[in-house]
């Protein structure tokens, strides 16, 4: 960063530099695993409490936040290298490698304390979630091996298994399946984000499957964790005893997943690629709100 950018970076009033922080909890991907936690909750028999679910919220979205701003704090030379992220406040300068490391170390404690403060076991998952985004997958894995998506989805995975232990005070299976489920639903996710961005990821040397095993073998995975995903949440639905209507909106969602992971097999193209991309987020929003009903 320049000595210009670093004056003005320190003479930005403290309500713009606080807002330089949105981009780094990437509100989308958080928003989704927000809704995820949110399903999990209501998908317990038991009266939600809105007082309850309010906190909840508040300290998950902390944990999310904070847990991705220091993905970004240490990722912000990787970020400076591909095109489609050199523009966020740790690539391009907008904020200090130490404002972002205090930020996301300020969000991570607050939201974790608050969760651990809510109900024991619940912040102990929402710790977890942490703790394998942050430290195995970001810190020890994402740089050495493209087998750091597989850790960094189970980190994915902890905010639907967290809403549900806060529900019913325990790990069972169906919060286990619902956490299947999402943990499956990221290769689809992720691995159509790296052919799409392949070139980006190579170029700044992060390992991804497509350039370890080819888009080939990348395409059948993607195929196989879609009909392992939808396998999961059918059977948690399942088991939860949603309504019959609502299962089968979610058979239609799980359909068209399939159909679409199947043709990036059998029909790939980078339209259909990006169709999936885009219908894999989709997808997911829909059912969690179909759970949360």
């Amino acid at each position: 960063m320049t000595a210009q950018s670093s004056i003005t970076n320190h003479q930005l009033p403290i309500t713009k530099k606080i807002a330089l922080y949105l981009p780094l909890t990437k509100p989308s991907q958080s928003g989704l695993l927000l809704a995820t936690g949110v399903a999990g909750y209501m998908s317990a028999h038991t009266p939600p409490s809105l007082p309850l679910l309010l906190v909840m919220c508040a300290s998950l979205f902390l944990a999310i936040g904070g847990s991705t701003i220091l993905n970004m704090w240490y990722d912000h030379d990787i970020d400076a290298k591909m095109r489609r992220t050199q523009k966020r406040p740790n690539a391009s300068g907008q904020l200090t490698r130490a404002e972002i490391f205090r930020g996301g170390m300020i969000a991570s404690v607050l939201g974790i304390g608050w969760a651990v403060a809510i109900h024991p076991l619940y912040g102990f998952v929402v710790f977890l979630g942490w703790f394998f985004d942050v430290v195995v997958y970001t810190l020890w894995l994402k740089r050495r091996t493209c087998w750091s998506i597989v850790w960094g989805g189970i980190s994915g995975a902890m905010p639907i298994l967290a809403g549900r232990v806060l529900a019913v005070g325990e790990v069972e299976i169906i919060g286990l399946l619902l956490a299947a489920s999402v943990l499956f639903w990221i290769p689809t996710h992720t691995l159509t984000f790296s052919i799409k961005f392949f070139d980006d990821y190579n170029a700044a040397g992060v390992p991804t499957f497509p350039s370890t095993y080819g888009f080939e073998t990348t395409r059948a995975i993607i195929a196989l964790s879609s009909i392992i995903a939808a396998a999961s949440i059918g059977t948690a639905s399942v088991m939860i005893g949603v309504q019959a209507g609502i299962l089968r909106l979610l058979i239609v969602l799980s359909s068209g997943l399939l159909l679409l992971s199947f043709a990036t097999v059998f029909r790939p193209s980078e339209r259909v690629n990006f169709s999936l991309f885009k219908y894999a987020s989709l997808y997911m929003l829909a059912a969690m709100i179909l759970l949360s009903i």
